[in-house]
């Protein structure tokens, strides 16, 4: 799969979305880096389970070869839900359509009726894309994250 993407002023952009795998582990590692507290940066066994357990979606936006962005999403059978379980882009490549691109594909792959995410109560950048695309508030988990600070529950219906 390879999505083109677009930005902002609606010229083409030079990313592409695409599958991703085992073999991006390094490059998904340096990406938890750049974008997450260091107490949210997820361990060896969650990356590589993300990017080889079978049913996972697992899709990176790539720049020149490399990572700009990845999304993670699993389908939670028990309750028909699919599941957002990380999304990131690099500082510097955030504004051009990169992360909304993924959110959609990731929902596409997932093909749930009803897809779920958490975001930090401070994250208003996320809470904001995901408000855009037309997620809400169902839940607040108190004392979630590292630090005490609560994540916020969002659904969206398609």
């Amino acid at each position: 799969m390879t999505i083109s993407g677009t930005n902002q002023t609606s010229k083409p952009a030079n990313w592409s979305i695409q599958a991703a795998e085992w073999r991006d582990y390094s490059q998904l590692k340096h990406l938890e880096r750049l974008c997450f507290k260091s107490e949210d940066i997820w361990p060896f066994w969650d990356l590589i389970g993300i990017l080889t357990l079978p049913g996972m979606i697992r899709l990176k936006a790539v720049l020149d070869d490399r990572m700009v962005g990845f999304i993670g999403g699993e389908i939670r059978a028990s309750r028909e839900q699919g599941w957002v379980t990380t999304l990131a882009v690099m500082p510097a490549y955030r504004r051009r359509g990169i992360a909304k691109a993924l959110l959609q594909e990731c929902e596409i792959a997932l093909g749930t009726e009803t897809v779920r995410l958490s975001v930090r109560a401070s994250n208003h950048a996320a809470i904001r894309l995901y408000d855009n695309a037309g997620y809400s508030v169902v839940n607040r988990w108190e004392r979630y994250y590292t630090g005490g600070e609560d994540a916020l529950v969002l659904e969206k219906r398609r």
